[in-house]
């Protein structure tokens, strides 16, 4: 039975421990030069509609280490963008490839293609969620922090694909969320009240103050994501107050990390002396997504 991964609700406890306890084995097992080549001979789709650094290089670096061969499929080089049907697509593709990974806008769209496909499909970002990002985060914090038991953390800045994929992970796995966000650009309600019915622990707050205090772990991201430029300006005014910097950090644990899935605006979303700064993991963090994106593979691939 094919299994996805659309959104962080589709996974158990159990699933998040067999990614994030795989991705650590290929991490040590790949610093120690160890070969792991359990794809050969299978081909991994990546359908891109928007643009990426990290989330491609990574999947197809984890894909070729494991043995899989990586096909880079723009969407607008494909029928995909004279309005072929999303089904028809999904199951042509499933009789070539043993798995996609699919970056786009739509939620939906996503989902469509999976529903119609006899292959795993991996959503690598969508405007709603970004699952994949936000489980290499996860294997980040457990890797300095030791596990995610009784930990709180912060999310400042904008209620966006990232504060979702961050709220299902909360209500999953139990730890202290708590996200500082603009009313205007708060998360979206029905996410955040169908997690809060799996755990009380995840709040939101205006002020950022409050969500940093005492946290163990400080993430945000850009203040305008892709397809959002025009309101670059607008968003600049309203996320003024929602910068990370010293003043945030002066209130954390004192032994706090700083993450930001990149890229970044530095003198916007986070100041350079923080994102370059001691407590900044954020290098580690885009390393993992190659780490965990071979766990992802090879866990839904392999079978």
């Amino acid at each position: 039975m094919k299994k996805d991964i659309l959104t962080l609700s589709d996974l158990e406890p159990s699933d998040f421990k067999l990614l994030l306890d795989r991705a650590a084995e290929l991490k040590s097992r790949h610093r120690k030069g160890i070969l792991d080549r359990t794809l050969i001979g299978k081909s991994v789709g990546l359908i891109f509609d928007k643009p990426s650094t990290r989330t491609r290089i990574s999947f197809e670096a984890a894909a070729i280490q494991l043995g899989a061969v990586p096909i880079f499929i723009s969407s607008g080089d494909t029928q995909m963008a004279r309005n072929e049907p999303i089904e028809d697509t999904a199951r042509v593709l499933s009789r070539y490839l043993d798995g996609v990974a699919f970056r786009t806008f739509s939620q939906d769209l996503i989902e469509q293609f999976a529903a119609s496909s006899d292959i795993p499909v991996i959503n690598a970002l969508t405007d709603k969620y970004h699952p994949c990002q936000v489980l290499s985060d996860l294997l980040t914090v457990i890797e300095n922090k030791g596990s995610l038991k009784g930990l709180k953390v912060a999310w400042i800045g904008d209620g966006n694909n990232m504060a979702h994929s961050w709220i299902n992970a909360a209500a999953a796995l139990g730890f202290t969320l708590t996200l500082a966000c603009p009313k205007a650009y708060a998360p979206d309600k029905k996410i955040l009240a169908q997690a809060l019915e799996k755990n009380s622990s995840i709040s939101v707050t205006t002020d950022p103050l409050e969500a940093t205090r005492y946290a163990d772990v400080i993430n945000t991201d850009v203040w305008a994501s892709m397809g959002q430029e025009d309101e670059q300006a607008k968003r600049q005014k309203a996320f003024k107050a929602y910068q990370v910097n010293s003043l945030l950090l002066d209130v954390a644990d004192k032994d706090a990390i700083v993450m930001h899935c990149l890229p970044a605006h530095r003198g916007e979303e986070i100041t350079a002396d923080v994102l370059d700064g001691p407590r900044s993991v954020v290098w580690d963090q885009a390393e993992n997504k190659m780490h965990m994106h071979k766990a992802i593979l090879d866990i839904l691939l392999s079978a």
